[in-house]
């Protein structure tokens, strides 16, 4: 019988692709997810009873006790950026990783993939960059031979970073930026998923940075989304007490409506995190020494952000058409 791994959040963005991948590995995947009901398209990812989602909620133990059961590896993608209801920072990233390393490690299983951030740091002032090193603490207190991962901003089809730009364009002549000087390296969310299924199968150990082959500013990531949705914006650069305003207002948005409305723009933690650069430290281990060339943004970004363009699909034919005009 094929190999099984456990993979929680294994339907969320970055989940899905590692799904899809171990599957094409020949693996049987678990994919952990608090609604399997609606993570029915992993199950196409592999043949009849291959990928299978099951109910898990990392809050409670007994469930990821049931996930886990029979698992030969697991890989953690759970995270959240923004605090809603029951799921803090601390349940999710802290208690939920500590949680998930500790019944894996009773179960017996060796081969553990821990998926974190760039810039995790205990002593942040922005409680996602702490929790997620307090989370990799926690993994490792009880999983020695984890492999964490440490992405930069990921982009693909399904991302909340180039979509949430491209998606604010539509609202009128102004995109206001905030930490606009920031510089990220942006990786493919499925060459963090290749990054993640060749820790399962090979002998990878510690802790690898990964970067797309791209360092930019914000504001140099932003002018490179408009190229692409051929829009024209005044990219406004605040200063920082109006994008602190900014952030609380959003937020307390979010509290008096109970979390009805969410805050999808700035939250003051983002704020927070965004003061410092998010690329991938000189000497660190990365993409290179697990055998994997990362792909430029150019090549991936037009796949997914013609949507976005003034005439979506047909913006290009549009632009032939005047120009055979002229």
């Amino acid at each position: 019988m094929s190999q099984l791994v456990t993979i929680f959040g294994g339907s969320g963005f970055v989940g899905r692709y590692v799904s899809r991948r171990m599957a094409l590995e020949g693996w049987r995947v678990r994919v952990a997810t608090r609604r399997p009901n609606e993570a029915l398209f992993v199950k196409p990812y592999g043949t009849v009873g291959q990928v299978e989602p099951v109910l898990c909620n990392i809050r409670d133990e007994a469930s990821v006790a049931r996930a886990l059961q029979g698992a030969d590896a697991v890989v953690n993608c759970v995270g959240i950026v923004n605090e809603t209801g029951a799921n803090s920072f601390e349940a999710v990233h802290v208690d939920g990783a500590g949680r998930i390393a500790r019944l894996a490690a009773r179960a017996g299983i060796e081969r553990f993939v821990h998926v974190s951030a760039i810039g995790a740091d205990a002593d942040s002032n922005c409680d996602y960059s702490r929790t997620k090193a307090l989370a990799e603490a926690a993994v490792k207190d009880h999983m020695p031979g984890a492999v964490i991962l440490r992405p930069s901003a990921v982009f693909g089809t399904e991302d909340k970073f180039f979509n949430r730009f491209a998606g604010l364009t539509r609202f009128g002549p102004v995109l206001p930026l905030a930490a606009a000087a920031t510089r990220l390296q942006p990786v493919y969310v499925d060459d963090l998923a290749k990054a993640a299924v060749n820790c399962v199968l090979g002998e990878a150990r510690g802790t690898y940075e990964l970067g797309g082959p791209e360092v930019a500013s914000l504001r140099g990531l932003v002018d490179t989304m408009l190229g692409v949705i051929h829009r024209k914006r005044l990219v406004l650069e605040m200063p920082n007490l109006m994008a602190r305003l900014m952030a609380w207002n959003f937020d307390m948005m979010q509290k008096l409506s109970l979390g009805l409305v969410e805050n999808k723009i700035l939250t003051r933690d983002q704020l927070r995190g965004l003061t410092r650069d998010n690329v991938v430290p000189d000497g660190a281990r990365g993409f290179a020494d697990l055998g994997i060339e990362p792909v430029p943004m150019a090549t991936i970004l037009p796949d997914y952000l013609w949507r976005f363009r003034p005439s979506g699909q047909y913006d290009a034919i549009k632009q032939s058409a005047a120009n055979l005009r002229s």
